[in-house]
């Protein structure tokens, strides 16, 4: 009797570790394609766990080297930008109401690196430079790093981690989640719920608005 009770265990065991099977007696396949088992957890999954702020976006010290006006679009920048990486980044920005081109070739920028690239009338664009509005969108100026701040660098936020989402899906609106809490403070540092925007050689700026709205 011992003898039969212990194979009768040995059999349940055996049919607790066997894979699940479909109505063909085919092992029955997990999201992940392996026999039985489940989609293990993986990076995106636990990335759309995350909470939305600062923390998501990919921050960083640039230099624009080249800049032209759009072929097709009057309103429109198209920038190619120094980002540290051996070669530039091409972003197109609607900043030509507001800047001169003048101002912007050579200038010293902070960009949002881990956008998803998206076509821009016909050009592809790898980034979103950053700049501050004042209330009524009459005045804009880009968000400028200190002199001494390395290109390539991270834009780092007090307070909030250093793990930024490798692309940024934009189904998620991550960055509409966090643009409401980015905004200049009296004295025109830019900031992220009131806390500054900081690398290496100190606190990133704009020139004059304060109390600017900055996307």
């Amino acid at each position: 009797a011992k003898k039969d009770a212990k194979k009768d265990a040995k059999k349940d065991a055996k049919k607790a570790d066997a894979p699940a099977k479909g109505k063909d007696g085919k092992p029955a396949l997990g999201k992940d394609g392996k026999d039985g088992k489940p989609a293990p957890v993986g990076k995106k999954a636990v990335a759309s766990d995350r909470a939305v702020d600062v923390s998501r976006l990919d921050i960083r010290v640039g230099k624009i080297v080249e800049c032209m006006k759009h072929p097709d679009a009057d309103s429109l920048y198209v920038e190619q930008i120094d980002l540290g990486e051996g070669k530039t980044r091409t972003i197109v920005s609607g900043l030509v109401k507001f800047i001169p081109l003048e101002q912007m070739v050579g200038a010293s920028v902070v960009v949002v690196a881990n956008m998803k690239p998206s076509a821009m009338r016909g050009i592809k664009s790898e980034g979103m430079v950053l700049a501050a509005s004042n209330a009524d969108y009459t005045k804009t100026e880009l968000v400028t790093p200190p002199a001494g701040a390395k290109i390539g660098e991270r834009v780092m936020v007090e307070g909030f981690g250093d793990d930024p989402d490798e692309v940024l899906n934009p189904k998620k609106k991550i960055f509409e989640g966090v643009q409401p809490d980015l905004k200049t403070t009296a004295e025109c540092i830019a900031t992220y719920k009131g806390i500054p925007f900081q690398t290496s050689a100190g606190p990133c700026k704009v020139t004059s608005i304060g109390g600017g709205s900055i996307k």
